[in-house]
């Protein structure tokens, strides 16, 4: 029989090695797994490689990863906001690589790596630092730059409803990142606020098919606010 849920953050998280490429979904405030984040935390794996939309917010989250000492290096599109001081000093003493990245390229290069695609010509960033070293190629008049997947070996998504085999919905903006870094990694664990049955998920309401998560946790609903601060609902 088919049964995904995981009893704890830890259980579900017992794979990852120093050194992997660690997905985690998240925009802004919106939709970051932290339950798995502090999971990952208490889990000392280091030297990883984590790929978000941001670079933290305050000292929770992805920042409190940071703080811990266990990320090498970030791919990122938005490192600095107003509460991104742990990102800030960590980057600036020469502690953390970063690998900016245009936010429509992360999201395809994600999407590539999901759908067997082996790279893709884009025009974001040609003729910008950003595309220093990087092939580029005319086509039909217009130039681009070759990009490549970003592959993961785990990806740390939030989504609001799952069942045993790993079905998917998500709850609005926390959507963002989910579905594709699901797709994009070897290994994904996701948090759900409810385990619902298997026929309960309306078909067309799934998101995330079953096929790309290897395991879901349960964890109660928490309310967040913008600067990383976590309120009890």
């Amino acid at each position: 029989m088919i049964n995904k849920i995981a009893d704890s953050a830890a259980q579900a998280l017992s794979g990852v090695k120093d050194g992997d490429t660690v997905l985690i979904g998240g925009f802004g405030t919106a939709g970051i797994p932290n339950e798995l984040i502090d999971g990952l935390i208490e889990h000392g794996a280091r030297e990883l490689t984590v790929v978000n939309n941001n670079a933290g917010n305050g000292e929770q989250g992805l920042a409190a990863l940071l703080k811990a000492g266990r990320v090498r290096k970030i791919i990122c599109s938005f490192p600095r906001q107003v509460d991104s001081h742990v990102f800030d000093g960590l980057y600036r003493s020469g502690q953390l690589e970063l690998e900016l990245v245009p936010q429509g390229n992360l999201a395809e290069r994600l999407r590539a790596a999901g759908a067997g695609i082996g790279a893709f010509f884009c025009p974001t960033a040609y003729g910008t630092e950003l595309a220093a070293g990087k092939e580029t190629r005319e086509i039909d008049g217009k130039h681009y730059v070759l990009e490549y997947p970003i592959h993961g070996d785990v990806a740390l998504i939030k989504a609001e409803q799952g069942d045993r085999w790993g079905n998917l919905t998500f709850r609005m903006s926390a959507r963002n990142f989910g579905p594709v870094m699901a797709m994009a990694a070897r290994h994904t664990v996701a948090t759900v606020h409810d385990i619902v049955e298997l026929g309960q998920l309306e078909p067309e309401s799934i998101v995330t098919p079953g096929i790309f998560v290897s395991q879901i946790v349960r964890v109660d609903r928490v309310a967040t606010q913008a600067g990383g601060i976590k309120q009890a609902a």
